[in-house]
């Protein structure tokens, strides 16, 4: 099996995981199916790939083992049990004897290369990670965080608010004689432009720094991550239900529907007759509703004319008596 079609969607939904391979720290995600994986790999500076297929894992299999004479399958399952917990950051490993190392090489590819044992016998493989496309990069990482950021400014933006609604209660608390019990919970008016200003100052400097967890993806990002990449893919989904329904309304009202001009469409002479039978036999049936309506007049005349009766006054209360 490729992994491409449902696998590339599956790959979206997992989150970027912060591993370290050789004193390189990184950031990753990857998928593992029967006989098929696709990984990626950044060090926010650059996104690597790697994408096989069963072919290709036989092949790579034979030039790295010579003596392997075994089956995709029998050794897919064991590569994935050593492999998986070193590229998700778990500390727990099936095969304490394995080895893994990461080497950057000229033509800026990165190689994986892990050795094991399998069946008492030494086992070697290797990742030949590429540079990703750019699709790639913006489905799996660029559009996904431009997402999350605008969920985020959006948050802080209702937070603002929020607090000048909170301020302006207090003050009204405060200006009815209401005192705090504890004078440390007192608070300072929230000025949204002095608050941003302020949090720039110090916490910009924190995050470029070079700080091993200043790029990775903590617990809450990794849920708004899962949560937009669901989002996307919910989206597309009915996308793509309803494209085959509309493609199919043109075909199904034949010569009654013309295709719009905005479409590429053009009205032609005969379309233009057929239009004009339309609107005349369109003008015969409203020739016969006015009987009909005039019937309801009365009824709704009726109704219209009780409410300009006499008004009730409505007893005027305010909010203090």
């Amino acid at each position: 099996m490729e992994p491409g079609g449902t696998s590339a969607d599956v790959l979206l939904q997992r989150p970027w995981l912060p591993v370290s391979i050789s004193g390189w720290r990184l950031l990753t995600k990857s998928w593992f199916g029967e006989t098929a994986y696709h990984i990626l790999l950044t060090d926010v500076h650059c996104v690597w790939e790697e994408r096989m297929d069963s072919a290709a894992l036989q092949k790579r299999a034979q030039e790295l083992n010579r003596r392997l004479r075994a089956p995709v399958k029998a050794f897919f399952s064991h590569l994935c049990e050593v492999v998986q917990p070193c590229l998700s950051g778990s500390d727990a490993r099936p095969d304490r004897e394995a080895q893994i190392s990461l080497a950057r090489q000229d033509d800026g590819n990165i190689s994986i290369k892990l050795k094991s044992e399998l069946a008492g016998l030494p086992f070697y493989w290797e990742f030949h990670c590429t540079p990703a496309p750019v699709t790639v990069v913006c489905v799996q990482l660029v559009r996904p965080l431009l997402v999350m950021s605008h969920l985020l400014q959006r948050q802080v933006e209702q937070l603002g608010g929020l607090l000048g609604r909170k301020d302006a209660e207090i003050q009204d608390y405060r200006e009815n004689g209401a005192t705090l019990s504890r004078e440390r919970l007192q608070t300072d008016v929230f000025e949204e432009q002095t608050y941003r200003e302020d949090f720039m100052l110090k916490t910009l400097p924190l995050l470029c720094s070079e700080q091993p967890d200043a790029h990775g993806f903590n617990a809450d990002l990794q849920h708004l991550y899962g949560a937009v990449v669901t989002r996307g893919n919910t989206r597309k989904r009915k996308l793509s239900e309803e494209r085959p329904a509309e493609e199919d309304q043109p075909a199904a009202a034949g010569k009654e529907a013309d295709v719009p001009s905005s479409l590429g469409g053009s009205v032609t002479n005969s379309d233009a007759g057929q239009e004009d039978v339309q609107e005349d036999a369109a003008r015969a049936k409203m020739a016969d509703k006015p009987a009909a309506v005039q019937q309801s007049l009365p009824v709704t005349s009726k109704t219209a004319e009780r409410p300009s009766s006499k008004p009730k006054k409505k007893k005027v209360v305010g909010l203090f008596r």
